[in-house]
């Protein structure tokens, strides 16, 4: 979904920016009242399990609302009657990496927060429809529900249940719970439903009970299903606002019969626009690619996949790459929040992370992180065939991502074959080299005398090294300037490619590339 794209996964605190009503504080959603954006601090939350499975959780999040705001559509437009108080808004279902302020881990004030442990809770409500009415047993067998599938889909109709236990008579019912027959309760739908004013897609109003059949509210094993548990999770945890993927807004007016039959008001809802892969197909968990760690691994920076997240959904004024955070709160505009699915094209990613790994290099403290990620990385590919530890120094990691900014996508680049001889001494034959020039020798000699005669403490640079060698290649009798580079890179780097000679050179450094020439020399 595209609430994803509030979620930063390198800092501990996220925002949601929202302007608030202009009747509470002088701000309007989607209206310019002030030149100001007040960004609210995302807090609370807890997990919720979409199956409504054993020992889900249920994530919520609270809105600092210290200014009593109010993030919400109808304000203006139907009526300012929304309470203000404490404005509590869950993200459902919970977007992976966002680390809630209360959980079954933290605690908070509105637990328990693990499924398993809110049971009690969730037979109450049911045990309340059931006395209102409401509800009802159904004892139907799981090999009924499956014939009735089968003949819905053999006669081109889409299946439902047919509430035939709807009108089963009580002296049934009861004899039936009597000799414990299994069973689920069911709610049942009416007709009359009410419009609602959704925060992204406007009115809507869905007449589930013309085209579903009474849905399964709590299961035979005791544990409700979704529509059950976030109705009562939702209200029992005061929760004001729900903020959910639009595969869900249908459903609404389903939760909306819960609510009004329980005798609860309901939050505001807001059905954000899916998060599609390229192809169109939904995104899921169960693609192994897309988890957070996945991106990690491939050296992914957390602003890149945040950027490009936002890049291709809505929300904005504007697109442009390379935004941070801070900047995305700033630009972000509710009322530019379109109803159409976004295509994430991760193909784009290295492009996106490319910038904002420049980003971080010029950062000192961001850059520091960068530092301690590649030597760890360092040290898991190359591991005992790191000659020279002097390469897991600071000053010489920073000295190679300065000279490689621009030209990498992501520090994992950096240990890949094209890159080892930065941490690994390369090997070469005298076959290879005599293939070059007989001169090989005289001029690895002449790069030991380039590197002696450097003044102490200077530093080497590209543009400096690069006169200095189309000086140095002058002075062989019959090797030209292109074979002399050839045999230069292949010293340093045992390859045939690659970045420039003179920026390899700026790269190891003065004492390495002095070593290296040093073995030129001894293989003759």
């Amino acid at each position: 979904m595209l609430l994803s794209l509030f979620i930063h996964l390198s800092t501990p605190s996220r925002c949601l920016p929202i302007k608030t009503c202009k009747r509470c504080c002088q701000y309007s959603t989607g209206r310019n009242v002030h030149k100001r954006d007040t960004p609210v601090l995302l807090k609370n939350a807890l997990t919720f399990s979409r199956s409504g499975g054993h020992g889900g959780k249920q994530k919520y999040i609270r809105l600092n609302s210290s200014q009593k705001r109010c993030f919400s559509s109808e304000c203006d437009e139907v009526g300012h009657h929304h309470d203000h108080g404490e404005v509590r808004v869950r993200f459902a279902p919970s977007p992976t990496g966002l680390p809630p302020d209360e959980s079954p881990r933290g605690g908070g004030q509105y637990g328990p927060y693990l499924q398993s442990q809110r049971l009690s809770l969730y037979s109450q409500a049911a045990d309340s429809l059931l006395q209102t009415g409401k509800a009802y047993h159904c004892f139907c067998s799981q090999q009924r529900l499956e014939l009735l599938k089968r003949e819905a889909l053999r006669s081109g109709q889409t299946p439902r249940y047919d509430n035939r236990c709807r009108h089963l008579r009580p002296d049934q019912v009861e004899e039936k719970l009597d000799q414990k027959v299994p069973h689920v309760i069911r709610f049942r739908l009416e007709s009359g439903v009410e419009s609602f004013n959704d925060l992204v897609f406007g009115w809507n109003r869905h007449e589930v009970a013309q085209v579903e059949g009474d849905p399964v509210v709590m299961k035979a094993d005791g544990f409700p299903t979704y529509h059950l548990a976030n109705v009562v999770d939702d209200h029992l945890m005061k929760v004001s606002h729900v903020l959910r993927g639009s595969e869900w807004l249908i459903s609404t007016s389903k939760h909306l019969l819960l609510y009004r039959a329980l005798g609860w008001k309901p939050p505001v809802f807001g059905h954000l626009p899916l998060l599609l892969n390229r192809d169109g197909s939904k995104l899921s968990k169960r693609q192994g690619d897309i988890y957070i760690q996945s991106f990690q691994r491939s050296g992914a920076l957390p602003e890149a996949l945040l950027d490009i997240t936002t890049h291709c959904g809505s929300g904005f004024n504007s697109n442009r790459v390379g935004r941070k955070m801070e900047e995305l709160i700033a630009e972000f505009n509710p009322s530019k929040i379109t109803t159409h699915s976004a295509l994430l094209d991760l193909d784009k990613l290295p492009e996106f992370n490319k910038i904002h790994l420049q980003q971080r290099i010029d950062d000192a403290v961001q850059r520091d992180w960068l530092v301690r990620d590649l030597q760890g990385r360092i040290q898991e590919v190359y591991g005992t065939q790191v000659q020279d530890q002097d390469v897991l120094q600071p000053d010489y990691i920073t000295r190679v991502l300065h000279l490689r900014k621009g030209h990498i996508s992501s520090v994992s680049d950096l240990v890949s074959s094209e890159y080892s001889y930065l941490w690994v001494r390369p090997s070469f034959s005298d076959q290879q080299m005599a293939a070059l020039s007989s001169e090989t020798q005289h001029i690895a000699t002449l790069v030991i005398r380039l590197m002696e005669g450097l003044k102490g403490g200077e530093e080497l640079t590209v543009d400096q090294l690069s006169v200095q060698l189309k000086t140095l290649a002058k002075k062989t009798s019959n090797t030209k300037y292109r074979d002399v580079m050839k045999i230069i890179r292949l010293a340093l780097s045992g390859l045939q490619q690659g970045p420039s000679v003179a920026e390899m050179m700026v790269s190891l450094g003065p004492s390495e590339i002095t070593h290296r020439f040093n073995r030129v020399l001894l293989q003759h």
